[in-house]
């Protein structure tokens, strides 16, 4: 957008440009070599939305500490008691999170991970390639409870869209005004973020061991508060009960077991000062994966003799308590949803169950009847071997499915399967696309081991060429079905790592780090089993999804991608904080089952996404099972 004509104010580190209306249209650090626009969108940092009778009034300054603080003060100018409601009264915060080439996103573009935990909340900005410096907003005063976006939709999954955040509700009397603070500082990365936060007294920190627990663990919680608050009164409630804790100079240690599944939330106020943590609680993992196959077997498998999607794994409806099925590609009786295939072949390994297996089996025909080609290892988009669509991401699936089928049963001929998948995606293409979930260094062992040598060399021969062409585009990444996202990170990662396994040869490991330094950024650390760990995704809900609204997915399972990558990372390097971030990854997409076994493609996290209501699991059962396979896969 055009900067001509508006004031331009350069104090401190902080290059400001203000709108007529004193707006922000554009900030940077004044040393930034690519003067990244760090508010960049539609509408102007500091546009505010507020009940009619409100004047508004926002002051800016910069601090002692070199922060721009920002101050926003609302003041009933009516005659009558105003009340505000959730989302009545917002702030736009237009932090410049959207997708174009990775050229420009790397240096250009932000990843903002927010967090309204009412009178404790930031945003942590990192610049999607990783280079300092990056901005922060930690509020000082009033309260913040949830955001929405507004979204640029002709730029469909490319635009995360404009964030507000929504001031907590508020009755004023007349004449009477309500103030809201925050700062905006300059910081070097994720551990520098939480540093700066730690010196105001206003941040309460929250540290879990885990934020998804199982049955049988204990939750551990650990408060740290500013030194200089001295001996503050402390509260710590769950669903308005007190719970008890242990406090040792600046911080408080809470410790709960024998919890049964379901959703925890913990208030903390220390020093006048109030917030919140939430916790979710699951059955056993195993005790997880058997419900969601039971699951799927008696209300996802299409039975009719005839249909060509007689022993199909489809949606489900659980609104409508009903199978969905339509051609649309994400919708269709093919593409992710094998995923369900792979999570049950992988359970009956280790667990019979006559039922699950006969299921499989109808599936597995149904596979090779209208999803498979076993002459040419073509795999096809939907029913009646259609291929409007020949996408090459279905072919690592169904590769994986065969390999977990293999494992099961120990049948060879479904290596051979396998193999010809793979031989069929290089042929394809192949070697230049960045594949979800290519297995290969599991793949080519099970090759050896089964004495399928010839097939082994001519795939390896193949990768070989792959693992060239991603060192080749480094992280300018070739565009995908969205232009820059996690899930063109984490494969470019995954697959080098993958080489370095096969291989030995440090050069992979070194140049895998460059990806996992940038895939670590699209994660965040807030302290709800939501968000923490869990990568940004904002588009998932739309295309997956039976409400079809856009907006941020916390949590999709391809999150879990990024825990892939880490456990790989932790394998090889044996570093313990990369095997912990893994697991952590993987916990964070549990929350789309439920102990019932029903469950939900993902969770739309804003208040309301371009107007409209959001803060639900999309109903759909849909291609979630993969998260669920990853963890199952990790702990067994």
């Amino acid at each position: 957008m055009s900067r001509e004509g508006r004031k331009e104010i350069k104090e401190s580190s902080f290059h400001i440009e203000y709108t007529k209306d004193m707006n922000i249209s554009y900030l940077s650090h004044k040393d930034d070599p690519h003067q990244m626009n760090w508010v960049e969108g539609t509408q102007y940092w500091g546009t505010v939305k507020a009940p009619e009778g409100i004047a508004i009034k926002v002051s800016r300054t910069i601090t002692e500490r070199a922060t721009l603080r920002e101050v926003y003060e609302f003041t009933n100018h009516t005659g009558f008691d105003i009340f505000s409601k959730v989302g009545d009264t917002s702030i736009y915060t237009t932090f410049n999170d959207d997708y174009e080439s990775a050229e420009i996103c790397t240096v250009k573009k932000c990843h903002a991970h927010i967090w309204c935990g009412g009178e404790v909340s930031y945003v942590m900005g990192l610049r999607m390639g990783g280079e300092g410096p990056h901005l922060g907003l930690i509020l000082t005063k009033g309260s913040i409870t949830s955001y929405s976006v507004e979204r640029n939709l002709s730029l469909i999954s490319n635009d995360r869209g404009d964030f507000l955040l929504h001031i907590a509700p508020f009755d004023l009397a007349p004449g009477e005004t309500y103030r809201l603070e925050w700062e905006l500082f300059w910081h070097e990365g994720k551990q520098d973020f939480y540093k700066k936060l730690q010196t105001y007294p206003t941040y309460i920190q929250i540290q879990a061991e885990q934020y998804t627990v199982f049955e049988k663990e204990e939750v551990q919680l650990e408060i740290i508060f500013h030194p200089g608050l001295g001996n503050p009164v402390i509260h710590v409630l769950r669903e308005g009960r007190p719970i008890h804790y242990l406090k040792e100079n600046n911080s408080i240690i809470v410790k709960e077991g024998n919890l049964v599944a379901g959703e925890y939330v913990y208030s903390i106020s220390i020093g006048g000062v109030t917030t919140e943590t939430k916790i979710l609680v699951l059955p056993d993992i195993k005790k997880l994966t058997a419900s969601r196959c039971k699951f799927i077997v008696n209300n996802q498998q299409y039975h009719k003799p005839g249909s060509p999607l007689d022993g199909a794994y489809l949606i489900y409806d659980n609104e409508e308590h009903r199978s969905y099925y339509s051609h649309r590609n994400d919708h269709n009786g093919g593409r992710e949803r094998v995923g369900m295939g792979v999570l049950l072949a992988r359970f009956l390994r280790e667990n019979e169950n006559e039922q699950m297996e006969k299921s499989l089996k109808k599936y597995i025909n149904y596979i090779r009847r209208e999803l498979y080609d076993e002459e040419t290892g073509v795999v096809f988009n939907d029913i009646h071997r259609n291929n409007d669509w020949h996408r090459l991401y279905n072919y690592s699936w169904f590769a994986v499915l065969f390999k977990e089928l293999y494992l099961t049963w120990k049948n060879k001929g479904f290596l051979q399967d396998m193999s010809k998948i793979l031989l069929a995606y290089y042929r394809h293409g192949g070697n230049n696309f960045y594949p979800i979930e290519l297995q290969m260094f599991e793949i080519l062992q099970l090759l050896e081991e089964a004495g399928l040598t010839k097939e082994k060399k001519e795939i390896f021969n193949h990768f070989e060429e792959h693992i060239q062409t991603i060192i080749g585009y480094g992280i300018d990444y070739p565009k995908s079905e969205v232009n820059f996202e996690q899930s063109i990170v984490a494969p470019a990662a995954f697959l080098l790592l993958e080489m370095y396994k096969l291989t030995d040869n440090p050069r992979y490991l070194e140049e895998a780090r460059k990806h996992v330094k940038l895939l670590d950024l699209f994660n965040g650390l807030q302290p709800d089993y939501h968000l923490f760990e869990n990568a940004i995704r904002h588009w998932d809900g739309y295309w997956f999804g039976k409400n079809k609204l856009y907006g941020d997915t916390f949590p999709h399972y391809w999150s879990a991608l990024t825990g892939r990558v880490f456990q790989n990372l932790a394998e090889v390097t044996k570093d313990l904080e990369y095997a912990k971030k893994a697991e952590s990854s993987f916990r964070g997409v549990l929350n789309l089952f439920s102990p019932d076994g029903s469950a939900s493609c993902a969770k739309l996290t804003p208040f309301t996404v371009n107007g409209v209501k959001a803060g639900f699991y999309d109903p759909w059962a849909n291609d979630q099972d993969w998260g669920l396979y990853f963890m199952y896969n990790y702990i067994s």
